[in-house]
């Protein structure tokens, strides 16, 4: 590993490196990674500091692996999202299996069917010291260490949150608060260093920013797993009572903000229901919903992983899942896996709280103190528990929009908050708070329709919620809002009906005015045609957001909450968004500070541009810094058009060709005389204008084909291949290569790019010397050939109805005045994907034409290294009469350049 120190070797005395199951998951006949039967010698004991390695590897999905050097192997974590010097940031690690030392040197290419398939390269190196006793902190699930790196330095820990024998071993990442560590909305390295250090070495971090290295101030716990829990289980002042028959669990509130100051711990907010376990007097578990019924008998598999704890009496609460293969819980798996014998392996207890242990009442004693007993009985039998048991992480100290975020993006619930000072108490309260991320919302059922060509099944569900007018636990006064109509099985939509038809009342609880306005009887069906039932079912619906009738938008069904009564139901805020208002100690609410992206203050740096993506201003601002050295040399030299966004994709966009009243700083007017029928058109002529139009939330770059160099000629015509309704995915790809082998007749050259939506686009460089309107001639002279001769593939006009199952090329992008959106540019459309030149031999890999997004476009070209899959066509200069005579054109004359004029930039 060129520029790190050399791994050293394993110390005296300890056991010989046991790297079979790295052996064994790899043919080294086909992978380039270092076979470790054939590994160099490590150095001599001692001879030179330990070395640490983060890989980014690009294999199922983006991760970063995360070796530290250890008696002759490499340990190693796997890192979904990579590390951060926020001390806020608690970073999924899941422990793998040792690589041999020569490990940390590779950078590479695994090939497809090899395990791990994928690209690798190096993004930081360095040295690390462990504090205190390495091996042994490995053994207790704890390690304290300072790291030397590229991009890493000062102090980390690594912390194991679930007990050995799990699936998996999962640990957390994080950084200890010291001189180095920066709010991630200040800084994130991730995004701010994404590059290999083998191609673009940095040298050490601690010698670019020479800063005081200041002793760790974060020395407890985090409070993340049975192994952590620092706070003293001290049970003294806990009163001596005899077990509760019965107990009801402490409910949360569900919060319009985020909690700040100090004293509040976040946990994941789990997916499932809500579970009681009381163990009584000879160790016999019984579980109850939050509503007392006993469901021992419908999970005897969680009822013995709680007699493994061996409790004499004692109330548990918790929460009961099923966990995916990343670890999330999963409501729908929930809902098939209750009461079947064969799914009863799937299922999870997941407790964090005691409110009772043996004889002694908890529940006036602060959280802290409950948790630690807890974790105490966990730790204490670990060595027994069925991976069925499992302690919810929490984190004391964590910033709550950070965590917010993270668990947005893993497709978390949300997070609870709770006091850590707090008593338990069997209400609602708001010392426990629900902070959501999506929009979920428990409603009760009020009616249904049949699905029109199955009448045995369920084709849609009718929601009430309490009228906010009266009192529904009172008098029974619902409000209809809206209706669910997908999200099931046609399993599940017979279990529906079936249920419901037991319910039946002859007439609806809701005004039946508000239903026909929603559902349109009007034109599609009749009244008589649903069914009323009585207000007891509940369910659990997500959707996107509410109607001005309070209806709900978009609504899928996510299941029965058979845990929960009618009375339960209430109307829930909506989620808080991360870095939204947040509640002081006091509930006051204050704005969130703006972050700084190349000096350059980002207002609003939470506001979410993408609610299918979650994609923040702050995060798309990033973005375009990070690609603005790609994305500039598109936009140099050309009038750019601008799409802006100011409260997001999902609402109102804006073209913008001119300065305007608003000018952005670092944009500037080209020269009127080059296109003296508009006003002066837009340049964005540095990465700084880039960034200041991503300020000003521009969310994509047009390019018109004409240059300034070039005197306002155009010097390329573009091809917008464009798939109308039904047309497959491999149609567009061969549309494509059908294209290009045309030109190729034509005699050019085409590059090919995606166009960040639906299509693609090629892309023709020629010599400025004619006008736009010849060059849109010869292109739409191209297309019509194209639909002429293969008319099932193609067709030459725009009009929706022309294009059904066909692939319409675009040759109108060719006029005057016309643009494109840029390489390297966001389209507003969900999911934010990008516009990114590929190589003609990549296309047969490609899945859609926004396989690269905001989230992953830079990650890419991180991979990519100096490849430019574009780089000859910088230098093309083609011509166009052998294609305008092979097409029977007669070309005009070439039109001089017009003069232009030097003009001072504006903004």
């Amino acid at each position: 590993m060129a520029g790190a120190p050399r791994p050293s070797a394993r110390r005296a005395g300890t056991a010989a490196p046991d790297l079979r199951r790295y052996q064994a998951r790899r043919n080294f006949a086909l992978t380039p990674e270092p076979d470790a039967g054939t590994a160099a010698a490590a150095a001599t004991p001692g001879a030179a500091p330990r070395a640490f390695v983060i890989q980014k590897h690009w294999a199922s999905r983006l991760h970063y692996d995360f070796r530290l050097e250890l008696d002759g192997v490499l340990l190693s974590w796997a890192l979904p999202k990579g590390p951060s010097f926020d001390p806020a940031d608690k970073r999924m690690a899941v422990h793998v299996e040792d690589h041999p030392v020569d490990y940390a040197g590779f950078e590479g290419t695994i090939p497809p069917k090899q395990y791990g398939a994928g690209r690798v390269i190096v993004w930081d190196r360095g040295t690390w010291e462990p504090v205190g006793d390495a091996r042994a902190g490995l053994a207790a699930g704890k390690i304290l260490f300072r790291l030397h790196g590229d991009k890493l330095a000062g102090l980390w820990e690594l912390v194991r949150i679930a007990k050995p024998g799990d699936k998996q071993d999962p640990w957390i990442l994080f950084k200890k608060r010291d001189a180095w560590a920066r709010p991630r909305a200040d800084y994130d390295v991730v995004s701010a260093l994404p590059d290999s250090v083998v191609e673009h070495p940095l040298g050490r971090v601690e010698d670019r920013e020479p800063r005081e290295r200041g002793a760790s101030r974060s020395t407890g716990s985090n409070g993340s797993g049975p192994a952590a829990a620092a706070v003293s289980a001290d049970l003294s002042a806990a009163r001596r009572a005899t077990l509760p028959a019965a107990l009801a669990p402490q409910l949360a509130t569900t919060a319009a903000a985020v909690p700040s100051g100090p004293g509040w711990s976040l946990e994941p907010k789990w997916d499932g229901y809500r579970l009681l376990a009381r163990v009584d007097a000879g160790g016999v578990v019984r579980l109850h919903t939050r509503n007392g019924h006993d469901w021992t008998d419908k999970m005897p598999t969680i009822a013995a992983a709680v007699a493994t704890l061996g409790l004499r009496n004692a109330w548990v609460d918790g929460e009961l899942v099923v966990l995916d293969d990343a670890g999330a819980p999963s409501f729908a798996a929930l809902q098939t896996a209750i009461g079947d014998p064969r799914r009863a392996a799937t299922l999870s207890y997941v407790v964090f709280d005691l409110p009772f242990v043996d004889g002694r009442d908890l529940r006036p004693l602060p959280l802290s103190t409950r948790r630690a007993a807890l974790a105490a009985r966990l730790d204490a039998a670990a060595d027994r528990i069925p991976g069925a048991l499992r302690f919810s992480p929490a984190f004391d100290d964590a910033d709550p929009d950070t965590l917010l975020e993270a668990a947005r993006r893993l497709g978390l619930e949300g997070l609870m908050a709770k006091r850590v000072d707090a008593p338990y108490v069997s209400a609602r309260s708001d010392s426990w708070l629900k902070l959501k991320t999506r929009r979920r919302q428990e409603f009760v059922v009020v009616g249904y329709a049949p699905r029109a060509d199955a009448p045995a099944e369920v084709g849609s569900l009718h929601l009430a919620l309490p009228d906010a007018k009266s009192d529904a636990q009172a008098d029974g006064g619902w409000a209809f809002a809206g209706s669910v109509g997908t999200g099931w099985s046609a399993a599940v939509a017979r279990d529906l009906r079936d249920r419901l038809q037991a319910l039946r009342t002859d007439a609806p609880v809701v005004d039946i005015a508000a239903v026909t306005r929603a559902t349109r009887w009007g034109t599609r069906r009749s009244s008589a045609e649903n069914v009323w039932v009585a207000p007891t079912t509940v369910v659990d619906v997500a959707f996107t957001g509410w109607t001005e009738e309070h209806q709900v938008r978009h609504a899928v069904y996510q299941g029965l909450r058979p845990d929960k009564e009618a009375a339960d139901v209430t109307r829930e805020p909506d989620p808080v968004a991360p870095g939204g208002p947040r509640a002081t100690a006091r509930g006051a609410s204050k704005k969130s500070s703006g972050a700084t992206v190349r000096g350059r203050t980002v207002s609003h740096p939470e506001r979410v541009i993408d609610p299918s993506s979650g994609t923040t201003k702050l995060d798309l601002v990033r973005f375009y810094d990070s690609v603005a050295p790609w994305l500039l040399r598109h936009l140099k030299d050309r009038p750019v058009a601008l799409v802006r966004a100011p409260q997001g994709i999902d609402k109102p966009v804006f073209f913008q060709k001119h300065i305007e009243s608003t000018p952005m700083p670092g944009l500037r007017e080209l020269d009127a005389a080059l296109w003296p029928e508009h006003a002066p058109l837009l340049g964005v002529p540095s990465a700084d204008a880039i960034v200041s139009a991503a300020q000003m939330n521009v969310v994509e770059f047009h390019t018109g084909n004409a240059s300034v160099r070039a005197g306002g000629r155009p010097n390329r015509i573009v091809f917008d291949l464009d798939p109308g309704e039904g047309t497959t995915w491999p149609h567009v790809r061969e549309g494509a290569l059908l294209v290009r082998t045309m030109l190729e007749e034509l005699g050019w050259k085409a590059w090919l790019k995606t166009s960040g939506g639906k299509g693609l686009h090629v892309v023709v460089p020629v010599a400025p010397k004619h006008a736009d309107e010849t060059l849109k001639s010869l292109a739409q002279a191209v297309v019509q050939h194209l639909a002429a001769t293969i008319p099932q593939r193609f067709v030459a006009k725009s009009g929706p109805s022309n294009r059904v199952g066909k692939l319409y090329v675009d040759y109108l992008r060719n006029g005057r005045g016309q643009t494109t959106a840029s390489a390297y540019s966001a389209r507003s459309r969900p999911g934010l994907g990008v516009s990114m030149p590929i190589a003609w031999d990549a296309l047969t890999e490609l899945k859609s034409g926004a396989q690269w997004t905001v989230a992953t476009a830079r990650e890419h070209l991180s991979f990519q290294g100096d490849d430019d899959p574009w780089a000859g066509y910088w230098t093309s200069r083609q011509t166009i009469t052998r294609a305008a005579r092979t097409l029977g054109l007669t070309l005009p004359a070439g039109v001089p350049p017009r003069q232009a004029t030097r003009r001072k930039p504006v903004g």
